[in-house]
């Protein structure tokens, strides 16, 4: 079997972009959970109850939008260095 040098390097490039956009979208996410624990200022806030605060479709709206624009702007500037 004959294999193609010009497909892992393909699969190699969606891979990378799919983990960097990953970590931009845990960067997020973390970033929420944080804020929670400061706004709730220890009232008696669990981990369920902020997890269900963050876990929203519109914050996974917000997190795709910004991971997506932060992986072109940080392409962008790597080619350009």
């Amino acid at each position: 079997m004959q294999t193609n040098p010009a497909r892992p390097r393909r699969f190699s490039r969606v891979l990378r972009a799919l983990i960097e956009v990953g970590f931009i979208i845990f960067l997020f996410y973390s970033n929420l959970l944080m804020g929670e624990y400061d706004r709730a200022a220890g009232v008696g806030k669990t981990l369920s109850a902020a997890l269900a605060d963050i876990f929203t479709l519109a914050n996974f709206a917000i997190a795709l939008v910004a991971a997506l624009v932060g992986y072109i702007v940080f392409e962008s500037l790597r080619k350009r260095l």
